[in-house]
C-alpha cells in the first residue's frame, strides 16, 4: 500500500529524516516508534503529501506522491485518512456536522445518506447517538473518537494515526488501542500509527519501525522487538533514560 524509498528531509538547518526506507503492507498496522524529535510525525506528513521530501520517493498504491502539486494530491487523499493528535474538531460545529464535513466537501448532497453515514461512523467508534453534542462538552477520549469517526466516514483505504493516545488516561488509551484494532478488521484498512507509547505499539502493531535520529534503527515484528537485547531498544521499551542518580 505504501512504500518509502530513501527519504530525506531537513527543516531549516536540522536534518530530520536521513534515508528512510519503509514498506507498509496492505491491510496491516505498521507502528512507527521513537522518542520526541526522532522524525515520526514528519515522516507521517510525507505519507499524505503535507510535506515534500528533499530527496526520495513516497509511493501510495505504486504512485509517487512526493512531487505532486496540491490539486494532484486530491485523489490520493481520498484513499488516506489522518487522525491528528488533538482530533482537530471544528468547535463551532456539532459532532454530527464535524463528521459530515468531509462528505459535504466531496460534494455529497443527499442529506439522508449523509445522516446514515454519520450514524454508522459514530457506531463504529462506540458513540452512537451523539450527533448533537458540541466538542466543548466532550472528554479528550471522546474528541479522539469523533475525530476518528470523521476520518473513517469516507472509508479510506489507509488510516494514519498521529500519537492517538497522547493526553489520555490509561482507560481511554486502552479503549483507543482496541478501537484501532477493531477498525483494521472491520474496514480491512491499512494503518500507520505514530506513537511513543509502548502499550499502544504492542497492542496494535503487526510490524514496528523504530526511528532514532532520523533513521530506522529497527524494523520487525512485536515479538522481535520484545526479544531484542539492544540497549537502546531496551531502554526505550522499559522507559529508562540511561542516566544514573
Amino acid at each position: 500500500m505504501i512504500e518509502v524509498i530513501d527519504l530525506w528531509k531537513s527543516l531549516g538547518t536540522q536534518q530530520v529524516l536521513r534515508g528512510i526506507n519503509l514498506k507498509v503492507a496492505r491491510g496491516q498496522t505498521h507502528v512507527v516508534l521513537g522518542r520526541s524529535g526522532s522524525g515520526k510525525s514528519v515522516l507521517l506528513k510525507h505519507l499524505v503529501g503535507l510535506f515534500q521530501p528533499d530527496q526520495g520517493k513516497v509511493l501510495v498504491d505504486g504512485e509517487d506522491i512526493a512531487r505532486l502539486k496540491e490539486r494532484q494530491l486530491g485523489p490520493i487523499r481520498k484513499k488516506i485518512g489522518i487522525l491528528f493528535q488533538s482530533g482537530a474538531l471544528f468547535d463551532s460545529m456539532s459532532v454530527g456536522e464535524n463528521i459530515a464535513f468531509p462528505l459535504r466537501e466531496a460534494g455529497m448532497k443527499d442529506e439522508s445518506l449523509i445522516a446514515s453515514k454519520v450514524a454508522e461512523a459514530l457506531e463504529m467508534v462506540d458513540l452512537g447517538g451523539e450527533q448533537e453534542k458540541m466538542p466543548e462538552n466532550l472528554s479528550g477520549g471522546m474528541r479522539k473518537r469523533v475525530g476518528l469517526a470523521r476520518t473513517i466516514v469516507s472509508r479510506p483505504a489507509c488510516i494514519l494515526y498521529d500519537e492517538p493516545t497522547t493526553g489520555l488516561d490509561p482507560i481511554a488509551t486502552d479503549s483507543i488501542n482496541h478501537l484501532i484494532r477493531r477498525l483494521q478488521r472491520r474496514l480491512q484498512a491499512t494503518s500507520v500509527v505514530v506513537t511513543h507509547d509502548m502499550k499502544t505499539a504492542f497492542h496494535t502493531a503487526d510490524r514496528i519501525a523504530f526511528l532514532h535520529e532520523g533513521s530506522i534503527y529497527f524494523e520487525g515484528s512485536t515479538e522481535e522487538l520484545r526479544a531484542s537485547k539492544d540497549p537502546l531498544l531496551m531502554d526505550f521499551i522499559e522507559g529508562r533514560s540511561g542516566e544514573s542518580d
